[in-house]
């Protein structure tokens, strides 16, 4: 079987269509970023094909449903059960082997894409996820600074049991989502090594105002603005004309940078006269504008993006988008907290910066990793 026909991966650059059912809603996002151009760092999908196959030889999928059938949401010791056995049963069994060599072959091919071993980001990617109508983000696992194919796989595994988290399995309940044919696909991601990261929103999120773009930016990998340990940079701007509309200068005095020799990110303070500056400069803020646009313009309703600037990258080639999802802030406004180790889940959530108010995406997702 050539690799562009494997149905268990699916490169972002592979020339098949981006479908949610396939590649979930990250996935299907990535996939469809990088099909009309837009500077998506390279990775691939483990699809939902390979959840299914493994689901269907462990042979769990009767006792995955049982287990579901007339759960109480609100019944936490009943819920929490009910994850743990179905989670227990997801991270025991064995992989197939087909998906398992098709996993093997996808990841060496990105590897030599990359010129070197470099670090990336397995995230979980559902199918119910990023929907217009449903801030679905946050409900299963992302985990970051991941190098070798030990680790990629042992988490694109946990990935596939975070779709049976107890947070997830109450968030379906509440929110009618049927767990009848849910599946799971897994986004492998090369990681960015970001010198400024940020979000922007292609309205003013506090009004609704769709002839404004709202951008938060600051030093570093994103973490410490999710964390609320510093405070972004928070700029708006007429969205025709890309002139600014109002802007403050967050508390930038800190920042989180990867360090080649430990592999793991490390924090230093900023010096004064960077931390009281503006992260991005008029043209790197014109950027981060019209790239927001165009994915407005390609998915036809608000996007929230995450973008970040990468330091191997030259500039005018150094901006990379790194997602973009329906715009939900406006309408659904949820919060909640996110903190990220090497190695460790996050919770793609939403914080709100203290200054601005302005509800926050993650910006973690893919921000980390030194290689180029």
């Amino acid at each position: 079987m050539s690799p562009e026909l494997n149905p268990y991966i699916q490169a972002f650059d592979e020339p098949r269509a981006p479908e949610l059912e396939t590649l979930g809603g990250k996935g299907a996002s990535l996939v469809s970023m990088t099909a009309v151009g837009m500077p998506v760092p390279p990775g691939f999908v483990v699809t939902t094909a390979s959840f299914d196959a493994f689901v269907e030889e462990a042979g769990i999928a009767q006792e995955i449903a049982t287990l579901l059938a007339d759960i109480d949401a609100d019944n936490m010791t009943e819920v929490d059960r009910v994850a743990a056995a179905i989670r227990e049963d997801l991270c025991s069994r064995p992989v197939p082997a087909l998906v398992r060599t098709a996993v093997v072959q996808a990841y060496a091919a990105l590897m030599e894409q990359c010129g070197a071993e470099v670090p990336v980001a397995v995230r979980s990617s559902a199918t119910a996820e990023d929907l217009p109508d449903a801030s679905f983000a946050g409900q299963q696992d992302t985990y970051l600074w991941l190098t070798g194919l030990p680790a990629v796989t042992e988490h694109i595994r946990k990935c596939w049991a975070s779709l049976y988290t107890a947070r997830a399995i109450i968030y379906r309940l509440k929110n009618n989502i049927p767990n009848a044919g849910l599946s799971m696909a897994v986004v492998i991601q090369k990681m960015v090594n970001a010198r400024v990261a940020g979000v922007a929103i292609t309205m003013n999120p506090a009004s609704g105002d769709r002839s404004k773009i709202t951008i938060d930016s600051s030093w570093g990998v994103g973490e410490m603005v999710v964390s609320g340990l510093v405070t972004p940079d928070n700029i708006m701007l007429d969205k025709v004309t890309l002139q600014v509309v109002s802007e403050y200068i967050g508390d930038k005095h800190a920042e989180l940078v990867p360090d080649a020799v430990s592999g793991a990110l490390i924090e230093r303070e900023v010096p004064a006269e960077r931390a009281e500056i503006r992260s991005l400069t008029d043209d790197e803020l014109r950027a981060v504008a019209q790239m927001a646009k165009r994915a407005e313009k390609h998915y036809k309703c608000p996007q929230d993006i995450e973008w970040a600037l990468d330091a191997d990258l030259p500039d005018g080639e150094n901006l990379l988008l790194l997602q973009s999802r329906p715009e939900t802030v406006h309408s659904h406004g949820t919060s909640g907290q996110k903190s990220a180790a090497p190695g460790t889940p996050t919770q793609e959530g939403k914080t709100t910066t203290p200054a601005t108010g302005f509800d926050l995406s993650s910006i973690t997702s893919s921000l980390m990793g030194p290689g180029k």
